[in-house]
């Protein structure tokens, strides 16, 4: 028996809650993988699934986590064996499939991906999900031209998860990092991760009719959504890019005009974590073992177990998550 966050739901009144408990190997799901899970991390969609409505479980009992690093105990697929260490983001796991809320997971072969070199399991939850996500977007800026030296790259949503990470990244990469924030008490932090400037939220959150406005942003990773991408798109340079990782001020971009994609050329980069192929896996991974500032990503971390995670949960959901959550699975 080993210990899991599992989340069940009364069928009487609908109501959802989430505790730890005892579970075994026969609970788990079906998969060609036994992983001992290691380290998970708290991210926007455990936040639904742990919360009072369940957010995206569809099937009760449930143990979320969408994200999680260890050591394979077991395995019928050939690619790993014992003993080698993973790590697993998306492919709906936490949310459709048992995820790493647990000591122990069963999942299938081809959503694992090696540990890069240079990265220990801990790290690699520091990083988690959000993390993995923002080493996406700023690859897919650079796929589409973004280099040092072209100006300004504003980050949204920078102390969150995915903006801490995109901030740390880009700031190592050599460019001059612009980050927005509606919490004046992260200014600090967020110069510490690298960032040069700091803009306030509510810069960016006002809607206009204007068709443009000055060129000022050589890149983008925009975590937000809403009001702001729609004042952002019209402040981007000519020819650059937006690479959309989040929703968290909307699905809607209001206030958002065709003018800049058809007279500066701007790019709006939908990011999917969820369903990336394995080989742009591995290369975000091995990237974010070569340009991740380890130092910054220690002072990004916030400890956490298994029982600290409804509370977290909550947390998460009205946007009081600073940083890396990083859950000690078998503390």
């Amino acid at each position: 028996m080993f210990n899991a966050l599992v989340v069940t739901k009364d069928e009487d009144s609908g109501k959802t809650s989430a505790a730890v408990s005892q579970i075994g190997l026969d609970d788990l799901p079906e998969g060609e993988v036994t992983v001992a899970v290691e380290y998970s991390t708290v991210n926007y969609k455990d936040g639904l699934c742990i919360g009072p409505g369940g957010g995206l479980v569809r099937k009760y009992p449930h143990v979320p986590g969408i994200d999680f690093a260890g050591t394979v105990e077991a395995s019928s697929d050939s690619r790993y064996k014992p003993g080698d260490k993973v790590v697993l983001t998306g492919w709906r796991v936490g949310e459709a499939h048992w995820g790493g809320y647990a000591q122990k997971a069963n999942v299938r072969a081809d959503w694992l991906v090696p540990l890069p070199e240079g990265l220990d399991t801990r790290q690699a939850m520091a990083v988690g999900t959000a993390g993995f996500t923002a080493m996406l977007s700023v690859m897919a800026l650079e796929d589409h031209g973004l280099m040092p030296g072209h100006g300004p790259v504003l980050v949204t949503g920078a102390a969150g998860g995915v903006g801490s990470v995109a901030t740390a990244i880009l700031a190592s990469l050599g460019h001059e990092v612009a980050a927005v924030t509606g919490r004046p008490e992260t200014e600090d932090y967020l110069k510490g991760l690298g960032a040069s400037r700091i803009v306030p939220r509510e810069e960016l959150t006002e809607v206009t009719r204007k068709p443009l406005e000055t060129e000022v942003w050589a890149g983008c990773v925009d975590a937000v959504a809403g009001a702001m991408l729609g004042r952002v798109l019209k402040q981007m340079k000519y020819g650059t890019s937006v690479a959309a990782v989040g929703l968290a001020g909307g699905a809607a971009i209001e206030g958002a005009l065709i003018t800049p994609f058809i007279l500066r050329g701007v790019n709006l980069l939908g990011i999917d974590s969820v369903m990336q192929p394995f080989a742009n896996r591995l290369r975000a991974w091995e990237r974010i073992a070569r340009d991740l500032p380890m130092g910054k990503l220690e002072a990004m971390v916030q400890p956490a177990t298994l029982s600290d995670l409804p509370a977290l949960g909550a947390d998460i959901l009205k946007g009081q998550i600073k940083g890396r959550v990083v859950v000690d699975v078998n503390a």
